[in-house]
Formats: structure tokens, sequence, C-alpha cells
């Protein structure tokens, strides 16, 4: 058995969610496909996929044993390309893996200038909203920490963004513009699970002072919560009620008086965008191209700005 194509087999299976699929995209028969992934599985005395007439899914040893595997396949790929006779030439698939946020809003933008300038390292880009117990997993990983918050691992700061108080023009027409944090109590609070806060404060919107550092806690009606930026972003600019969110993509709507930033001397919070990368001693030619290029100069934007 040819335990490294057999290794690879089974990866891009999981990758292209089935057998045929696998074998189209590898050029290979699919009789060769489940044969390889047989084997695989025999010479490791376990199952690895469940397998049905419609799906396959990982079995629990399988979703363990694909996650050692993708990183052998990687170091291999990256070893292969720094044999290769242009060491920094950047080439390979960049493997990502972000919060759901920063996939759409600090990534997505980016891609298409990534793939004129960089046609051979195209971009494989996964979803996670806890993604601080993979790092190890994929080439970059992107977070956010908040500002003096210690996770445990290494991260690089690309961007740090204050949290901010802002509503509609249409809204604050409506109901009235808080001039102060107390004012925010007759105001419906479109809110974050994440942004709830714990014991007697947990209904209240937890504010600190830019000027002081003093902190408050103001009760608002929640009218809507949602965990998705999207929904709370799009409500937001609808005149749905007054919300939190990052100064950096909504920078234009504030610009163009779309959305009010309210309490100017008051954040929820700071927080840093961070890439956080595995423990190798090798950092691939792909990896450094693509924070030099997130880092030269770009501006994060919500969609419709």
């Amino acid at each position: 058995m040819d335990r490294l194509l057999s290794m690879r087999v089974f990866s891009r299976v999981v990758e292209e969610g089935g057998f045929a699929s696998a074998a189209r995209a590898m050029d290979l028969s699919p009789a060769a496909v489940t044969r390889l992934v047989s084997d695989l599985e025999a010479h490791l005395g376990a199952r690895l996929l469940q397998r049905t007439t419609r799906r396959i899914a990982l079995t629990e040893t399988g979703q363990n044993y694909l996650a050692r595997v993708r990183g052998i396949l990687n170091e291999i790929e990256e070893a292969e390309t720094e044999a290769g006779v242009d060491m920094q030439e950047v080439q390979g698939t960049l493997r990502i893996l972000a919060t759901p946020v920063l996939a759409s809003y600090y990534l997505a933008p980016v891609i298409a200038g990534w793939r004129e300038r960089f046609p051979r390292a195209p971009i494989e880009l996964d979803i996670d909203p806890f993604p601080h117990g993979h790092v190890d997993e994929h080439d970059i990983t992107f977070l956010v920490i908040e500002e003096g918050v210690d996770l445990g691992i290494v991260a690089r700061p690309m961007l740090t963004t204050e949290w901010v108080v802002c509503a509609a023009p249409k809204y604050l027409e409506r109901f009235g513009k808080p001039e102060v944090p107390g004012d925010l109590k007759d105001h419906d609070y479109l809110r974050f699970p994440w942004q709830q806060a714990s014991g007697p404060a947990s209904r209240a919107l937890q504010l600190r002072s830019l000027r002081t550092g003093e902190c408050v806690a103001v009760p608002m009606p929640v009218g809507l919560q949602s965990s998705s930026f999207d929904v709370l972003y799009r409500a937001t600019l609808d005149g749905a009620g007054i919300a939190v969110l990052s100064q950096a993509l909504i920078a234009r709507h504030l610009e163009r008086g779309t959305l009010v930033r309210l309490l100017p001397d008051w954040i929820f919070g700071r927080y840093m965008i961070c890439a956080a990368l595995p423990s190798r001693r090798q950092v691939p030619a792909r990896v450094r191209a693509f924070l030099d290029f997130l880092k030269g100069g770009r501006k994060v934007h919500a969609p419709g700005t």
C-alpha cells in the first residue's frame, strides 16, 4: 500500500464530499479511490468513514486522523516547495481558518486581489466561530482577541479596532440622540450574545470612558439579539435600534453619514484582529506573502459601502 497516496486520497474524499468527486479531482478511478481508503482503514484497524448511498461522514477516529493527516500533507507540500528551484516563489494551497465575521468582512474582500497577484496560491477558507483550538491544523488562523486578554497562543496583531455605539439617522430622527450613557436606557439594543455580561449587569450595555477609563453599565431593552454580524449590521442600517459594531467595518458608513457614532467618548471595547500560525520552525513563503499582502495598507469595509 502506498500510504502517502492513501492519506492524500482520504483527505480529498472528505474535501470533495464523496468518492466519485475525489476520483475526478485526482484523475483516478472510483474503484481505486475506494480501494485506497479501504486499505488505509485496514492498515489502521479502524473505520474512518461512515458510508451510505447518499453521503459520507467522518467517524470520531476519522476526524482525529484527518487533522493529523492534513498536518503531515502540509509539511510535505512545504518541503517540496522549499526544495524547488525558486524557494521564495509563492505557490501551494493556503489553508486559512477564520471566524465568520473575519471571513466575510476582512478576508473575502481581498481574495480577488490575492488571486490576481499570486495565481499559483489558491485559498481554502474554513469557518469556525471558535477557531482557537485548531491553530495547528491550518497555515493561518484569524481570530479576534480583546485587548489585554491572553489566550495562551502566539498570534501576530494585524489590525486594532474599537467597538462603538452607533445608529442610523432615521432611527435617531424618530427616537432622539442619546447624549450620555444613561440616555441609552430608553432605546432598543441590537445585541450580539457575546456582548452579554454576567451577574446583575447581564441585561446592560457596558461601556468604558476613553477619557477616564470609568466603566458604566446601562440597562437597555433588547429589541433584537443575533449571533450574526450581518443581521445586526443590516438591522442597524435600517433603523431598528442602537448597536455596538466594529468601527473598522463601518468606517465608510460613518464617513458617509449612513450611520452615526454615538457617545464618541465611550467604547464597548478595543479588539485586535490577529493571525495565529502553527508551531512550525519554517513559515512558508505563501504565508509570509499573504500576511504582507493584508498589511499592505488595505482597508476593511462592510458590504455595500
